[in-house]
């Protein structure tokens, strides 16, 4: 449980670090398309039934997967720098549809 408390803190501040960029909105606006085709991905990868454990499995070799994803579908300028935030931040709004999410 300890280190899905981790994995999951992760996730937020990953999402403090997104929100940050929301001044500069050009750049912001480039990291949320980015976020969102991660989000997709999960969808087809983890489906719509998960548990926190599940996605935290999945977040475990998201790297790979997310990056060919960016790369094919929304590579903003720079975007290989922001693959840890744009995966942080999208599994933290992914795992609000954890069965499990809340308790």
């Amino acid at each position: 449980m300890e280190t899905l408390a981790l994995v999951r803190h992760e996730w937020e501040d990953g999402t403090r670090r997104l929100e940050a960029e929301r001044a500069d909105s050009r750049r912001y606006r480039q990291l949320l398309d980015e976020v969102e085709v991660v989000i997709d991905e999960l969808r087809r990868r983890v489906g719509g039934t998960f548990t926190l454990s599940e996605l935290a499995a999945a977040y475990g070799d998201a790297d790979a997967w997310a990056r060919q994803a960016v790369a094919d579908r929304a590579p903003g300028p720079g975007w290989p720098r922001d693959l840890a935030l744009v995966l942080a931040a999208a599994f933290h709004a992914y795992q609000r549809g954890a069965s499990d999410f809340g308790s």
